[in-house]
């Protein structure tokens, strides 16, 4: 089965119930696991950038508050869905060792080898999504976990633009990067097109799927146009999860629901339904 990571970003707006209730509805809808983001704004965006413009000063009100971490993995663990996060500065690995169950690392961090070790080394998995990057680019950071001690880091094929046009996709670089790297490959998805995530599963076998969430359309991030609603997402999980369990056992042999059926197939003598050896029987 795919294993669906509901992305909260920055839709939290610093609100503790706001946040615990994105846990309960990822766990509502079918997901295996909710990802919050831990980010300080001075310690992701450069002085000159921040003293240049007000948008990305902005985002200060979009900071995780820290102590929001014991008790989001806690509701997590009550609710059976893992806890993740994504950590924007070397001291937020630490930060969100005691919690999560793994750790995400963003595309635009895939070039910081210091991060990368920095979450290898603590032994938990690692989730790398690789947007905007190229394969030579990828296989670098791949190394970089595996010698820090991630042997078996997932890599999520990702487009990093915000919302994903479908045409741009490129679904198929999921067979390149898993004979590439041999790691487990997913899909981080911006596009909100069903079919696209229909696709990344049933034809490229993506085998973790990442998607932003939003509750209500309130959120920060939610007019950007890359964010999934609850019942949008839920049904493609019902979706995905019904289209993997239709798949059987393989084997050619009559399933219990039809059994009722086979009797009233046409007999081999005389062409008529049912077989003969009921209609003497049959009782309407």
């Amino acid at each position: 089965m795919a294993f669906f990571i509901a992305e909260v970003s920055s839709n939290h707006g610093k609100d503790i119930a706001r946040s615990l209730e994105f846990v309960d509805t990822a766990a509502a809808i079918g997901c295996d696991s909710v990802k919050f983001q831990l980010f300080k704004i001075d310690r992701l965006f450069s002085p000159e950038i921040l003293k240049k413009s007000k948008k990305h000063r902005a985002r200060k009100n979009w900071e995780l508050p820290l102590q929001f971490l014991p008790i989001l993995a806690d509701r997590c663990r009550e609710k059976n869905i893992q806890f993740s996060c994504t950590p924007f500065y070397l001291e937020a690995v630490k930060e969100l060792e005691p919690y999560v169950d793994f750790y995400k690392i963003a595309s635009y961090e895939l070039l910081w080898d210091e991060l990368l070790a920095s979450c290898a080394q603590t032994h938990k998995p690692v989730v790398l999504s690789t947007g905007m990057a190229n394969l030579a680019e990828i296989l670098h950071a791949v190394g970089i976990l595996k010698q820090n001690g991630c042997n078996e880091p997932t890599l999520l094929h990702c487009t990093s633009a915000y919302p994903t046009p479908y045409n741009e996709a490129n679904l198929s670089a999921i067979e390149t990067l898993r004979q590439a790297t041999g790691c487990n490959i997913g899909w981080s998805d911006h596009t909100i097109d069903p079919g696209v995530i229909h696709r990344a599963i049933h034809r490229w076998h993506a085998e973790t799927i990442e998607f932003h969430l939003d509750l209500d359309g309130k959120g920060e991030e939610f007019n950007a146009g890359h964010c999934w609603l609850p019942q949008q997402i839920g049904e493609v999980i019902k979706q995905v999860q019904h289209g993997l369990a239709a798949d059987g056992n393989g084997e050619k042999e009559p399933v219990l629901s039809e059994i009722p059926d086979r009797m009233w197939r046409a007999d081999p003598e005389d062409g008529l339904r049912p077989l003969k050896s009921i209609r003497s029987t049959f009782n309407p």
